[in-house]
């Protein structure tokens, strides 16, 4: 009897030692996917930006990165986002735009990769070329300070006007020093670009607000800018952020030879790769 009992006291002890061990595994293996599955928001605003983030979303997924993309109506609240700590990384400006944002709302965003250099141009519904701009022309520029610098940079890289040199971080109207047809500029949101081609006599913007007027910079721009500047769009992160391993593996997604492919095939003339 004595025996007997004391087998089934080691039975008993067996069993409970093993649902234990089985429990310790389920608790692990639950703790270990937790671990896996990282959620990583960025937010973005319009093609080739978005197609771009969807192209790597998938292989993001493959190494347990659940991309959330947030597509924004503007071209301010993806930086407001991320400084609140509302996402996790952006993907919509350039460099200067950052480093502006950052003096004007004592943030501490950086660029974690350029993507591609959307190349700029001078449009005009009317005509052909900058020399048949009349006197006194009107051109509508962006109306934030690094893209009136980048604005003025691209006609003095043309000899359309004159700048004196650079004392600040940007130029401004100030700077312009010779401007013989006495052009206007009349600055306007970022995103109200577009619009202007119809009334202004020449536009400058990025492919991408040219793109849904059906124009591009080879095909119909009076100048180009190309991709010797500061302006490749870019992935930014927070100082605090930039080094999670999560932010690298987009990074290293968003560089990969398929984006290049991708850019490549669908944008050849309007995103220039920037890595």
């Amino acid at each position: 009897m004595k025996k007997l009992l004391f087998l089934i006291s080691i039975c008993i002890l067996v069993l409970a030692g093993c649902g234990q061990e089985q429990e310790a595994n389920k608790e692990g293996n639950t703790q270990e996917n937790e671990q896996e599955v990282v959620t990583l928001k960025i937010a973005t605003l319009i093609p080739p930006m978005t197609e771009i983030l969807d192209l790597v979303k998938p292989k993001l997924a493959e190494e347990s990165i659940n991309l959330e993309i947030i597509v924004l109506g503007d071209n301010v609240q993806p930086n407001t986002a991320l400084a609140a700590k509302e996402v996790d990384v952006n993907f919509f400006q350039h460099v200067p735009y950052m480093e502006e944002f950052n003096r004007n709302n004592d943030a501490e965003l950086v660029p974690v990769v350029p993507i591609y250099f959307a190349n700029y141009g001078t449009y005009s519904k009317e005509y052909n070329s900058m020399d048949e701009l009349p006197e006194e022309a009107v051109i509508a520029i962006a109306n934030d300070v690094s893209n009136i610098d980048r604005s003025l940079a691209l006609l003095a890289q043309h000899d359309v006007i004159k700048l004196q040199e650079k004392t600040g971080p940007y130029y401004t109207k100030a700077d312009i020093v010779e401007n013989p047809k006495n052009y206007k500029f009349e600055e306007v949101d970022l995103l109200m670009l577009a619009r202007m081609y119809d009334d202004a006599d020449a536009v400058i913007m990025t492919p991408a607000y040219a793109a849904p007027l059906g124009l591009t910079p080879k095909s119909d721009a009076l100048l180009t800018e190309g991709d010797e500047n500061d302006f490749a769009i870019t992935l930014v992160a927070r100082k605090d952020n930039a080094d999670n391993e999560s932010i690298k593996k987009l990074a290293e997604a968003m560089t990969s030879p398929e984006v290049r492919e991708f850019l490549g095939k669908n944008y050849n003339e309007t995103a220039i790769p920037a890595f």
